[in-house]
């Protein structure tokens, strides 16, 4: 027997009903009246109801069902959980159906119209800014319609349904058929996200107005014309602007850009309404294969950005939006991609407000597809093209008032199909004045940009160049060839890195096609969780009991889920700083390259400090009005100041280049660029000879303050300081991006580590020697089963009573292939009351071969404890790069560890493998031990979580390599 299973309502690809046309998201002097607020609730397992939707009826007792706020998600406050996949969809891909087991929310709110209400003038609409994923609305038991598209608005016409006094019922069905376009790479979190309003239309109000300001950068001259319906008038008195609506007005204008985002301020006035505008004359065009705005090739720095809160999901705040609009400008970041789906609006006039390009991006993903070759992929199919239109159309009639936006985008890794063709067509034919972007088709058959995610440095110089690998079809190939290049995603921000970002910006800044990218992602998406001991953690894919799960894969912003920012957002900040200064302290100049595209340098100071072996020696600064005139693009050079330097060792120079006055996105002093140089010559470090000879004892050898194992060489104390397990060490926790696949072997440096054993190092001990004035021991460190290992050799020597010197030398055996070494250097494990180190070298944070862009040579003091980085998946962290020397002290004896001339420094309170073995911050439980690594180098951190490995000169070669540093310790 053939049973057909007729979809239900919610698994109708149809994309809305009963609602009313987009438009553009606007606030007036109209009456609104917000309806968020705490609402009844109720949540059922499946789409059927039991009692069907008698709940719509005004006369429906909810006095037993719970409350929930709104906006929320249901799941964050205690209705089911948050779940997390990247790619595949949670049930079986078939669409248009979802399966039966799909919770389904009821809502239930009463409010009374305010008495100035005017019910008999106009009309009343409702308006939803964001639910997921389908819902359906009654006003007093009136059917107003259902609708989908999650993160975008619909708006219902509720004038004949509504009274003085009223009852709102919602339901919410978590699947739908809209939810085979939303595999967006987050969190699945149904509800009532975002805001809920009843919005007046008095007689003759705005319907709906587009806002067309262009400038000419020829004249300075602006244009605008502000379409309305109805027709009525513009005003803008800064300008001298009162003219018909529909009508062109060009006047002279200071233009809006990113960089100094000018709005002028304006109302559109009809007979029923005063719509406030906000204006900014910008013209966004493809000049000669390059992306310019007024005129000018412009080169993104910028960011991918989910909506995201720690306690609030997707539901955020304005407060919220603020503070990730300063994050972004504090951190020298100028756009931001909206991935996957259109934000709130309010975040959007913000980044008009304090001037961030914007790429705006359809609610559409359906990555899952791709597991089963793309069949039935909603990108191609017929019976989805409305719903693709639909959110398309939605999207660019809500925002098409932001001068902030510059790029639409058809949506994120959907494949490819004639619905992605047919919505660009419509998007240009409604708004030609903003370009196209879709990375998913490497044809860039309907866009205005060739877009990629995570091409590696060589092909964006293969790109930059021209040289790319040709198209199949020539005329495609010779189309893309002239177009402007964008990594839209790239430098995954993963746990531990970014590395190679700095490779990255010279790429973009080198080749005029290669217009910048946008890192991936902006924030951790981590939800607090608490242990039965009452320590808390985040929690991420699989912590919610989910069937299956992507695990931490949610954790790739440059953001913790606090917003505290991780190192990588430093090397960020560092990597793109606008302002680009090179000192020469032989000449006695410091050269300013001024990166903007638009900006002089006249709102910035500069700041200039010089240090000796991290001591402070002056300070100064030179205010804005004394440094030269910098154009964009341009160099200028000053003098140093002239300072007698004397005294052995280090002198360095620091300059900083900060807000001379208090900006909307930052206070005056705010640092936006640095640069740091020596100030004189450094001679090279004379190793002091060996002055006291090795004793043998009995069972002992003495070396200077060194006392050992006679048999078996190993280092037992310091001075007063008992030493446990002193030997080479090549391993390092495992880190995100050492769990990428390489394209080319398809395994990951994770793999090829554990497969080699280096995290189980068996040590052999060959011989142990006073030879001369040096204690000598021959080992061969080696993982079992095969036949490679690295012939150790440790000279012991005392330059003076107080210190010892180690010089390490380490050669490879046997068939080492391709392999690469974590790290190279020397673990000691120290008394657990030491408890702070204090170090010159880099800092303050940590630094490694690859992300090292923002780490500045100084005296640094940090407790063991706050050197840690506390990633949301424990990993490799925490090393302090080119350290001179450093001191570990405590309550009883401490430890002076001097480089010859540097070394990396590590300090943690347990073992490597504990690291590794951990899954979140809360396993990692102090032990008997501080474990200190000093090490010559450790392999680079790349980005290969998803993207670029490591790049060579980054890499740590298991090659021969001698090592020394000098151990003194501290009573």
């Amino acid at each position: 027997m053939n049973v057909v299973y007729h979809p239900a309502e919610h698994e109708d690809t149809t994309p809305w009903r009963g609602a009313l046309p987009a438009r553009a998201w606007q606030q007036s002097d109209a009456r609104s009246l917000s309806l968020n607020a705490p609402y009844r609730f109720r949540l059922s397992p499946t789409a059927a109801v039991e009692d069907g939707d008698a709940f719509a009826s005004p006369d429906f007792n909810d006095g037993k069902w719970d409350t929930i706020p709104v906006p929320s998600h249901w799941v964050l406050h205690g209705y089911g959980a948050p779940a997390y996949q990247n790619i595949n969809y949670p049930f079986p891909v078939d669409p248009p159906f979802v399966p039966t087991e799909n919770p389904t929310g009821d809502y239930r709110f009463e409010f009374d119209l305010p008495k100035e209400w005017e019910l008999n003038n106009g009309k009343t609409v409702l308006r939803f800014d964001g639910v997921e994923s389908w819902y359906k609305v009654w006003l007093n038991g009136k059917l107003l319609g259902f609708s989908t598209g999650s993160r975008l608005p619909t708006e219902f016409d509720v004038t004949s349904a509504l009274g003085e006094k009223n009852v709102l019922a919602v339901r919410v069905h978590q699947w739908s058929a809209a939810t085979y376009v939303e595999d967006q790479d987050q969190w699945w979190m149904p509800g009532i996200f975002r805001d809920v309003t009843l919005i007046h239309r008095p007689a003759k109000s705005v319907e709906d107005h587009f806002v067309h300001a262009s400038y000419d950068h020829t004249t300075g001259k602006g244009t605008l014309k502000v379409d309305s319906n109805p027709a009525g008038r513009v005003i803008v008195p800064a300008l001298n602007i009162d003219q018909e609506t529909g009508t062109e007005v060009t006047v002279a204008v200071e233009p809006w850009t990113a960089e100094n985002p000018h709005l002028y301020t304006g109302v559109l006035v009809t007979d029923g309404e005063r719509v406030p505008l906000q204006i900014g004359f910008r013209t966004v065009k493809v000049d000669n294969g390059v992306i310019t705005v007024n005129g000018k090739r412009i080169l993104f720095r910028g960011v991918n950005r989910h909506e995201f809160h720690p306690d609030m999901g997707r539901a955020l705040d304005h407060a919220t939006m603020l503070q990730d609009v300063l994050i972004m400008k504090q951190n020298n970041m100028n756009a931001v991609r909206t991935s996957h789906y259109p934000p709130h609006p309010h975040f959007l006039d913000l980044c008009d407000e304090y001037g961030l390009w914007v790429i705006d991006e359809v609610d559409l993903e359906t990555h899952g597809f791709e597991i089963d070759g793309w069949k039935g992929n909603p990108s191609a199919a017929p019976q989805y093209t409305e719903a693709l239109l639909n959110r398309a159309d939605r999207m660019v009639e809500r925002d098409k008032n932001h001068p902030s936006i510059i790029i639409w985008s058809l949506g994120n890794e959907a494949g490819t199909g004639n619905n992605l063709l047919l919505m660009s067509k419509q998007i240009k034919k409604r708004d030609s004045s903003r370009l196209i972007h879709y990375e998913g088709d490497r044809s860039c058959e309907g866009t205005d940009m060739y877009s990629r995610m995570y091409a590696s440095h060589l092909e964006v110089e293969e790109i930059g160049k021209g040289i790319e690998p040709p198209l199949d079809d020539p005329e495609l190939d010779a189309k893309r060839r002239k177009m402007p290049f964008i990594q839209c995603e790239y430098a995954h921000a993963m746990g531990n890195g970014p590395g190679g970002l700095l490779e990255y910006q010279q790429l973009f800044e080198k080749y005029p096609r290669c217009q910048g990218g946008f890192v991936w992602e902006f924030i951790d998406h981590g939800f607090e969780k608490t242990t039965p001991e009452g320590k808390k953690y985040w929690a991420y894919g699989g912590d919610f009991g989910e069937e299956i799960h992507d695990g931490n894969f949610i954790s790739d912003g440059l953001l913790f889920p606090n917003r505290d920012p991780s190192p990588g957002m430093l090397e960020y900040k560092k990597v793109i700083e606008p302002v680009k200064m090179t000192g020469d302290a032989s000449k006695g100049t410091l050269s300013i390259y001024n990166g903007y595209d638009f900006s002089d340098l006249k709102h910035l100071s500069l700041w200039w400090k010089l240090e000796h072996n991290g001591e402070f020696v002056a300070e100064g600064g030179i205010d804005a009005a004394t440094l030269p005139e910098i154009a964009p693009g341009k160099t200028g050079e000053i003098k140093l100041p002239v300072i007698a330097v004397d005294g052995k060792g280090e002198f360095w120079w620091t300059f900083s280049a900060r807000l001379a006055d208090k900006a909307p996105w930052g206070e005056a002093g705010h640092e936006v660029a640095w640069t740091q140089f020596p100030a004189i010559a450094l001679p090279a470090p004379v190793s002091a000879p060996a002055s006291v000879k090795p004793v043998k004892d009995g069972k002992t050898v003495t070396v200077g303050p060194a006392t050992f194992n006679a048999v078996d060489g190993q280092l037992v104390q310091l001075g007063g300081i008992k030493v446990d397990g002193a030997k080479l060490d090549i391993w390092r926790a495992i880190t995100d991006n050492d769990r990428g696949i390489s394209f080319d072997t398809k395994r990951s440096m994770a793999d090829e580590w554990y497969a080699a054993g280096f995290d189980r190092v068996h040590h052999r001990i060959d011989s142990v020697a006073i030879e001369g004035d040096a204690f000598v021991v021959a080992t061969r460190a080696a993982p079992a089963i095969r036949n490679r290992g690295l012939r150790t050799v440790y000279r012991w020597t005392a330059p003076d009573a107080g210190s010892v010197k180690l010089s390490l030398s380490v050669e490879p055996e046997g068939d080492w292939g391709n392999l690469l070494l974590p790290r190279l250097g020397v673990r000691f494990g120290l008394p657990k009351d030491l408890a702070n180190v204090e170090w010159f070298g880099c800092g303050p944070n940590e630094a490694y071969a690859d992300t090292r862009t923002a780490a500045k040579v100084g005296k640094y003091a940090y407790t063991i404890d706050a050197m840690q980085t506390p990633y949301v998946f424990p990993q490799e962290n925490g090393s302090r790069i080119d350290v001179r020397w450093a001191e570990i002290t405590g309550s009883g004896p401490g430890l002076r560890v001097e480089g010859e001339p540097l070394f990396a420094l590590t300090a943690r309170r347990w073992t490597t493998e504990q690291l590794d073995k951990a899954k979140h911050t809360t396993d990692l439980v102090a032990g008997d031990n501080v474990w200190l690594n000093v090490d010559l180098k450790l392999n680079g951190i790349g980005t290969g979580s998803c993207g670029e490995e490591v790049l060579v000169h980054d890499e740590l070669f298991p090659a021969k390599h001698d090592f020394s540093f000098v151990l003194r310790p501290l009573a």
